[in-house]
């Protein structure tokens, strides 16, 4: 390689030969090294760093074995499978500095896929077909940009000219300027909350910061959740503070933000010291408040605004939440922590909220504390969620865990 920054292009050649071209040009004359991803399957028309061959045969296979299978969907996962390996040992021998694709409804799956098996900070840009619609498949929770090609992508127009141009001298610009070093140096901390708790989580964060710490705050609503998971197996981080519990209870109980199954295992399974707190444990995330009390009956609700309703739990669903916390932290391979309060879990639980239940955080505390594990100390304070004496306990702790 010369040196230049080094972007992946992701594009078949087999059904945008000249697209491919035109990108590539752009791109080289625009400073950067270009390294072709081509993961076409129904011809091999050569040029491309990575052909096609090498991509089937990371995967295991042959090309003329994918050809064979005569499925476009089981094409799709082996070159998906060996497009993903082939670029992670190509960057591991000659590190990159962007990705570009383009592609349609196919492409554009296996370059989300690829995309997001890379770090976070790395250049990635999709031009896409499918890009004025629904995207969260391909972006997944990485950052991942994608541009609409507006067109299809079909041959060069005075339209698809300018699209391609600016996403080839886009990533050329972020691949000049992308530094995978920088940032690095302080302890990372991960923390989940929502606006209700935000007066808690302020304050802690702010300490740890003062200390020195570098803290990412996720709103725990879905996405945010599964996020700080992938940030945490993907970087080292010094500490997780899972101090909104939304995305689990939803899990359990059928709400809008349920983040599924493996929500908060990924630090824990790899040894990140954590913290759990049952912030925002006291409702249900559904939607609009006559949608919210045919799905929950026989409770209590704040609506929050026209799509959005605080359904409040009971002592089964706190129950739940904590037989759940229990069975998550048996996978920990680090130090795990877990706080709970006695005055309430969020704005919504305070004189102040609209769903206040004083007689649940005690007897959930009991409960918590009779299933968790036994090296999982259980700290129950005298106090509200929000209340400095709840984020000094936890501040306390994060830093006793950290300094370890």
């Amino acid at each position: 390689m010369s040196g230049k920054p080094s972007v992946l292009l992701v594009i078949t050649q087999d059904t945008k030969l000249e697209e491919a071209r035109f990108v590539r040009d752009v791109l080289e004359s625009a400073g950067v090294d270009v390294v072709h991803l081509d993961p076409s399957v129904r011809r091999n028309l050569g040029g491309a760093e990575i052909s096609p061959d090498m991509v089937a045969e990371a995967a295991g296979q042959t090309i003329e074995a994918v050809r064979a299978l005569g499925h476009e969907g089981k094409c799709q996962a082996v070159m998906i499978e060996g497009s993903i390996k082939a670029a992670h040992a190509w960057h591991a021998a000659h590190p990159l500095s962007g990705i570009l694709a383009v592609g349609g409804s196919m492409g554009s799956a296996l370059a989300g896929a690829l995309m997001q098996s890379m770090p976070y900070g790395m250049p990635k840009l999709i031009v896409s077909t499918m890009a004025s619609g629904f995207t969260a498949p391909y972006v997944g929770v990485k950052d991942i940009a994608m541009l609409n090609a507006v067109t299809d992508i079909a041959g060069i127009n005075s339209i698809s000219r300018d699209v391609f141009r600016n996403a080839a001298l886009a990533v050329a610009g972020m691949a000049k300027g992308y530094d995978p070093a920088r940032g690095h140096d302080k302890p990372l901390v991960l923390m989940t909350t929502l606006g209700t708790t935000e007066t808690g989580t302020r304050r802690i964060r702010e300490a740890l910061e003062a200390d020195g710490a570098e803290v990412m705050v996720f709103h725990s609503s879905g996405a945010g959740g599964p996020t700080l998971d992938s940030i945490a197996a993907d970087r080292e981080v010094a500490l997780v503070l899972d101090l909104s519990v939304t995305e689990l209870i939803d899990h359990l109980n059928g709400g809008l933000a349920d983040a599924g199954p493996d929500r908060g295992k990924a630090g824990m399974r790899k040894g990140v010291p954590t913290i759990w707190a049952p912030g925002n444990a006291d409702f249900i995330i559904a939607g609009p408040i006559d949608a919210a009390r045919a799905q929950f009956p026989d409770t209590r609700y704040h609506e929050h605004n026209p799509q959005l309703t605080a359904v409040r739990t009971r002592l089964p669903e706190l129950q739940a939440l904590a037989d759940h916390l229990a069975a998550i932290v048996g996978e920990a391979r680090g130090p795990v922590r877990v706080f709970t309060p006695l005055g309430g879990f969020s704005n919504h639980d305070s004189p102040a909220g609209h769903i206040q239940d004083t007689s649940l955080p005690g007897p959930f505390a009991e409960y918590l504390k009779s299933v968790m594990p036994d090296h999982v100390p259980v700290t129950v304070v005298d106090a509200h969620f929000n209340d400095e004496a709840f984020s000094a306990a936890i501040i306390a702790a994060a830093r006793e865990m950290m300094a370890r």
